[in-house]
């Protein structure tokens, strides 16, 4: 079990390194693979929150961010607190099935972010939206990826800020997660702290390696292939659950 962690968190780290984002949902799309969806949640708690905080104060204006994104900060608290989808480990409900959608969703829109429309004109009010349903399908999946990716990517911001603003809301969603995985604990089902803070080590390492692949091979190639890969895997999990 070691050994897998090691090498999934290896790879999401590479992957986060290069495009700056997809440790949680390559960790939990792989993870989920062996063991419960719970169970990878909590391992990914600690590699996700060391990984976020690097990439948010890596650069300056922290607190302009902070200003400028609250209510959608906001929307992803309230939303892990009264999330309208069943929760991690807590339900029949197949959370894989959802988790898959969710990673094919966000490779469809990574092959075609181009034809994604201006969001920032919709930002006072359609901020607190995607906060919300960011928070309430973290619980659900242990993953904030959509609508608060797209989102964030269709507010038309330079690079430096987009990367910052992914790991501003990948830090709070991230604590919003520890936090409802502390509260709700599962029976049978430890939280595994000591394996979370073995993966932080791959992670780290991994995110490295990826910050040196992003200058030697052309990132729009390697997005088409990452992309790809998600859909693929997320229809996989769709249809392995029905």
């Amino acid at each position: 079990m070691v050994w897998i962690v090691i090498v999934v968190f290896a790879i999401a780290g590479m992957i986060k390194g290069t495009i700056g984002l997809g440790l949680p949902a390559v960790s939990m799309g792989l993870l989920t693979l062996v063991i419960s969806p719970f169970q990878a949640a909590t391992l990914l708690i600690i590699p996700s929150m060391v990984t976020n905080f690097w990439q948010l104060f890596a650069e300056g204006n922290v607190l302009r961010l902070i200003r400028r994104f609250w209510p959608m900060l906001a929307g992803i608290i309230v939303g892990s607190i009264w999330s309208v989808f069943p929760t991690l480990g807590h339900s029949q409900f197949h959370s894989e099935a959802l988790l898959g959608a969710m990673l094919a969703l966000y490779g469809l829109y990574g092959l075609f972010a181009k034809s994604m429309p201006n969001l920032a004109p919709h930002e006072k009010w359609l901020g607190p939206v995607v906060g919300y349903l960011g928070g309430a399908l973290t619980v659900a999946t242990g993953v904030v990826v959509i609508p608060v990716v797209p989102y964030l990517q269709g507010l038309g911001q330079k690079r430096d800020d987009l990367v910052q603003s992914l790991g501003l809301a990948f830090t709070v969603s991230t604590i919003c997660l520890a936090v409802f995985l502390h509260q709700n604990p599962v029976e049978n089902i430890p939280l595994d702290w000591k394996l979370s803070f073995i993966a932080l080590i791959p992670s780290l390492i991994g995110m490295w390696a990826g910050t040196k692949i992003r200058y030697r091979i052309p990132e729009q190639k390697f997005r088409k292939v990452f992309f790809c890969g998600l859909v693929i895997f997320g229809a996989y999990a769709v249809l392995h659950q029905l």
